[in-house]
């Protein structure tokens, strides 16, 4: 029997789901395609999490689920409130706790470090998407249906990780070839690195008090994407990076060939100025800390 469940086997979720298996427990991995890594400790489980009573099947006698789950970038606004609500009425019938994957996106527009007690007040299509997840995994929390929280992260660093980093810059720094970035190469940003997230998915879902009923900022790696970039190029002896930003022409042209491009105007305002987020309340509590970007690069 498995005592934890992640849902969704992106890069986070496999990390989340190795680091459980690595501490002892039995894991079960649901992804549509059965997919995950190899390990003694993970059952794969093919399964359409939008099917809540299957679902609900899978999720029996688990203490607690991560929800990991994704759709395609640009679907959301259609495609992740269904599954989200699926998840969440099939561990409440389960009676398993929830810890969900989130993001920045939801929180208003401000000047200063984003904290977890910045508003809620997304003007983006996306940003309302994530904000209103939020809100009704909270809401079920709030009417003892469940225990819930969320561990939210930014743009990701790591292996098997998309992010515009991911897609635009690290191929082309590591061939040596000119990057074409999204947004001010040399305005500061908090990074997330897919482990460090992971680590923090496993805390605040281990069965502390402190963690449930509100949201938790993964640690953070604040850096800007040029100096990034150069940290790559060093590691594989490439280099120094070029770096020009996207075009509106640039941009219109890779949606051409990937809708995913044509979503990312919409988030511009995280990356065309500095971007940061305060971790300090995970830390405080559970004593995590971000890798260095070097550890996250090499990785």
């Amino acid at each position: 029997m498995a005592e934890s469940v992640v849902i969704g086997a992106g890069a986070t979720g496999v990390a989340t789901a190795r680091q459980l298996a690595d501490s002892g427990k039995q894991v079960r991995l649901i992804t549509r395609s059965g997919s995950g890594p190899d390990h003694p400790g993970i059952e794969r489980i093919a399964l359409d999490a939008g099917r809540t009573d299957e679902l609900a099947e899978a999720l029996a006698g688990a203490t607690t689920v991560f929800n990991a789950a994704m759709t395609a970038y640009h679907t959301w606004p259609e495609t992740m409130p269904p599954l989200f609500a699926s998840v969440l009425a099939a561990t409440e019938r389960a009676g398993a706790d929830y810890v969900m994957l989130g993001n920045h996106y939801g929180y208003q527009q401000t000047t200063g470090p984003v904290t977890e007690r910045t508003p809620m007040a997304p003007h983006t299509r996306k940003g309302r998407v994530r904000a209103e997840l939020w809100r009704q995994a909270r809401n079920a929390h709030d009417e003892g249906r469940l225990r819930a929280t969320e561990v939210r992260a930014g743009q990701y660093l790591g292996p098997g990780a998309v992010s515009a980093f991911t897609l635009l810059v690290a191929p082309r720094v590591r061939d040596g070839e000119l990057a074409l970035v999204h947004g001010n190469p040399d305005a500061a940003h908090s990074f997330s690195y897919t482990e460090d997230v992971a680590a923090a998915l496993v805390a605040v879902g281990g069965g502390d008090e402190r963690a449930w009923g509100r949201a938790w900022h993964a640690p953070v790696i604040t850096t800007t994407l040029r100096r990034a970039a150069t940290g790559l190029a060093e590691l594989h002896g490439a280099p120094e990076p070029r770096l020009e930003p996207l075009t509106e022409r640039d941009m219109a042209l890779l949606s051409f060939t990937d809708p995913l491009w044509r979503e990312f105007a919409e988030m511009g305002y995280m990356s065309e100025r500095p971007f940061l987020v305060d971790d300090s309340d995970i830390r405080d509590a559970f004593g995590l800390k971000p890798s260095t970007l070097r550890e996250a690069l090499s990785a």
